[in-house]
């Protein structure tokens, strides 16, 4: 086989550049060097103990076995049940197809909805995997510029201009990485109508949903039943390499999207799903409330912070644990002021380079999903570090 004869869609799969920052900071820390990473968006906090217990316990009874594509009963029942005492949404459970993570989930609604040539509308800056999922199934990822003004998000406005003949849907995040900022349930509501009226489909990754700050929480799941939506095991229930997530999609759609699943991944972790029935019990639930009010209050420290150093966050987030934050007045390139802070501070960001061409630039996203002695002590090290270039 000629090795160089490779599938042209891999043309349009970009790099994922904090990768690569990844890597450089670990070669600084084989070093000795002490490293503070505010890069990648993983909770400091783990699976607390009743779900930890529930993976011993799969494993003591041998649950270790493959289990339906579209996961075990008890999970998706038990995700059912969180709609309706969380959102007020009755959700059938067979309408709820658990995944390998939310990756997976994307994978899956992508492989479904997404035509040879077709467009998908989302923002610029957006998570970078999502266009990459659309470009995988030779679709196109048209990335429309948005900014403070827009909250970082696509308005209804944004989706009537930009619609054309090649589109076929839009692929939103509320709350969104990089940004960490939501869509307003009227302008959700307005982009899904839009949508509905051109028989596209909507698809809303809300992996976020359950760090969500300051609205009363609601889900895309509200404004219809053919909107497909996308969660995980990851972010709030802090279970990031237990590979676990959720797709809710129309009735009619579950037959085909379990076909997928039975091709692509043949099902999720049993351990993993095992365990997750037990993020819903009443004392994890209390301890994941605690840690998103932590959550919070790292939120309230950082953005202060990096105002005071010379950034400028011009949309407060109100969700996940990101900041987008503008340093144009400090640098007019992000990516080099990333390398130089890891190599001179010892502290880890991200450039707006992975996000889209928009605000590559002009902007850093950080995770502020550290302890808060991490980001007490990256701020003073960036402050000794811009000290030294005035």
């Amino acid at each position: 086989m000629n090795l160089t004869n490779l599938a042209s869609r891999l043309e349009h799969i970009e790099p994922f550049h904090v990768m690569e920052l990844v890597k450089m900071a670990a070669v600084l820390e084989q070093q000795g060097r002490n490293i503070i990473h505010m890069g990648i968006g993983e909770p400091d906090f783990t699976a607390p103990p009743a779900v930890v217990a529930a993976a011993a316990q799969a494993m003591t009874e041998r649950k270790l076995q493959y289990t339906p594509a579209t996961g075990i009963i008890a999970l998706r029942e038990a995700i059912s049940a969180h709609y309706l005492q969380t959102y007020g949404l009755n959700v059938p459970s067979s309408r709820i197809v658990v995944t390998a993570g939310a990756s997976a989930a994307l994978l899956l609604a992508c492989a479904a909805l997404v035509e040879i040539g077709s467009e998908v509308l989302m923002p610029d800056p957006s998570y970078p995997c999502n266009r990459h999922f659309v470009a995988a199934f030779d679709g196109v990822a048209k990335m429309i510029p948005s900014g403070p003004e827009q909250r970082f998000q696509l308005s209804d406005a944004m989706v009537r201009e930009h619609w054309s003949a090649q589109t076929r849907g839009v692929l939103l995040a509320s709350p969104s990485n990089p940004t960490g900022t939501s869509i307003t349930h009227d302008e959700l509501r307005k982009i899904v109508a839009s949508v509905r009226e051109r028989n596209g489909f909507t698809i809303v990754d809300e992996i976020y949903q359950g760090l969500s700050y300051h609205a009363e929480p609601f889900s895309a799941l509200s404004l219809g039943d053919d909107v497909v939506v996308i969660n995980s095991f990851s972010k709030y229930f802090n279970m990031t390499g237990w590979r676990l997530g959720w797709l809710v999609v129309p009735e009619v759609m579950v037959p085909q999207i379990e076909k997928l699943a039975q091709n692509l991944f043949i099902c999720p972790s049993s351990i993993a799903q095992h365990a997750g029935v037990a993020c819903f019990a009443p004392e994890s639930l209390a301890i994941y409330e605690e840690r998103k009010e932590e959550f919070r209050r790292r939120r309230d420290f950082i953005v202060p912070a990096l105002r005071e150093l010379g950034f400028k966050v011009p949309v407060m987030p109100d969700g996940a644990f990101y900041v987008y934050a503008d340093c144009s007045a400090l640098t007019d390139d992000a990516d080099r002021l990333t390398i130089d802070l890891l190599n001179e501070a010892g502290v880890v960001l991200v450039p707006g380079l992975d996000f889209g061409p928009h605000t590559a630039h002009n902007y850093i996203r950080l995770s502020y999903a550290t302890s808060y002695e991490n980001l007490q002590e990256a701020v003073a090290r960036m402050r000794r570090f811009f000290a030294a270039r005035k």
